[in-house]
């Protein structure tokens, strides 16, 4: 029998145990397509008193020198999760000669470009399939298959909780809180979610993206967030009046040299298809000068999705170790300029608390039209609908396309009119 290609695993939890089971599943499949058999080495862990299905406790360790200083180990898989020790040990792993497959988006969107550098001078390679999107398999078509095309932007439904909790509000008309609550029972959401309704998990995964789509190092500080917190069930149903929903949005463009990033709450007609794309499901839609649009959708999180992405890269690398594949020619990330917020430019959604009197109207378009930003369309909504106070109204404004410092100049000068009670949201819109 062919010498086996060894892989250690850094972290047994859900997604590491997985892993190993798979690993033992799919042995005879795995041998016959990389053509040798995979064996798995050593697994690290805090506590290596416990017993773990799968794993012999000879090949339990709490010390990383122990993978390290293993000679039969050719692929690393981290699935320990957070930036530290995760990230000195993927580095240590790459070092030491060792191919690297993570599942974390956090190490890769801070440090992606920094270990790809590393992987490269030491002739090995670093391998993140699994770090967005879950069991959509996007990363290794931008490194591949759409390498012909100039991709010019990337859109993507890549929080798996927060388009379920949108999708909740929209098909049941629920309130934030509600749907919240739900998530966390079910599972979807972590008893502090502030990393999925706040966009962060988001962020680093469209700055992942921006790596592989435009060859780009984009920090999660430069990508411009807005989280979900701020929408409500009027939000959504004025939406729907409008013909849109509303999705939490991952956007990337490449433009003229530089780059723009952002993750927001987004008005989508309803007709396109990231606005179908609902529940727990996650979606990246790439745009390339050959290809035009293509979607791919597919389950976002969760032990099988995850454990089949970092499994495709384990064959991946393992065809390299095993001779049967040459893999493709390290490409250094360029540094480009990224446009901060008041640069882009999009169509907005506005909700505007006001007292209904005379004259209201025409004072917040004047200031609008004095900061350079066009009306598109106006609809009033009185106390019965929104269940204000008598002689309030919600107003709902879209816009024509602006920049965002224009329509920011216009919101700080409708802030401080006395007629103006408040600025309930502001959202961009599709197209």
């Amino acid at each position: 029998m062919a010498n086996p290609v060894g892989v250690s695993l850094l972290g047994a939890g859900n997604i590491g145990s997985a892993v190993v089971s798979a690993l033992a599943r799919g042995a005879d499949r795995y041998a016959a397509r990389v053509g040798r058999p995979l064996e798995l080495r050593r697994v690290l862990v805090r506590d290596t008193q416990r017993a773990r299905a799968g794993i012999e406790p000879s090949q339990v360790t709490g010390d990383i020198d122990d993978v390290l200083r293993d000679e039969g180990t050719h692929v690393v898989v981290e699935v320990m999760g957070g930036e530290e020790p995760a990230r000195a040990y993927m580095e240590a792993a790459l070092r030491s000669g060792r191919h690297v497959v993570t599942a974390n988006k956090e190490v890769i969107a801070k440090h992606g470009a920094a270990l790809l550098q590393v992987a490269n001078d030491h002739g090995v390679r670093l391998l993140f399939e699994a770090s967005v999107g879950g069991g959509i398999p996007v990363i290794a078509p931008l490194s591949r298959d759409l390498l012909a095309n100039e991709v010019t932007a990337v859109t993507a439904i890549i929080n798996g909780t927060t388009n379920y909790m949108l999708t909740a509000m929209t098909q049941r008309g629920a309130d934030y809180a509600e749907v919240l609550a739900e998530a966390q029972r079910l599972g979807y959401a972590e008893p502090d979610p502030t990393a999925d309704v706040e966009g962060i998990d988001a962020a680093y995964k469209i700055a992942v993206l921006c790596g592989l789509a435009f060859n780009v190092d984009v920090a999660p500080a430069d990508v411009a967030r807005q989280g979900i917190s701020t929408v409500t069930a009027r939000d959504i149903a004025y939406a729907l009046q409008l013909g849109h929903v509303i999705k939490l949005l991952a956007r990337a463009r490449f433009a003229d040299g530089e780059v723009e990033a952002t993750v927001r709450p987004t008005l989508i007609g309803v007709q396109e298809p990231l606005a179908k794309v609902d529940g727990v499901l996650n979606a990246v839609q790439v745009e390339g000068d050959l290809v035009g649009r293509v979607l791919f959708e597919g389950p976002g999180a969760g032990q099988g999705p995850t454990t089949s992405s970092i499994l495709a890269d384990v064959l991946d690398v393992a065809q390299d170790v095993a001779g049967s594949r040459t893999p493709l020619p390290f490409i250094p990330r360029r540094q480009v300029r990224v446009r901060p917020p008041e640069e882009h430019s999009s169509r907005a959604y506005l909700r505007i608390g006001v007292r209904d009197e005379p004259g209201v109207l025409a004072r917040i378009a004047a200031a609008l039209g004095d900061a350079g930003v066009s009306i598109a369309s106006v609809i009033q909504f009185d106390p019965e609908v929104t269940g204000g106070e008598e002689g309030t109204a919600e107003l709902v404004l879209t816009t024509h396309r602006a920049p965002g410092a224009a329509l920011a100049r216009a919101l700080e000068q409708i802030r401080q009119m006395d007629a103006v009670t408040e600025i309930g949201n502001v959202l961009p819109m599709e197209g």
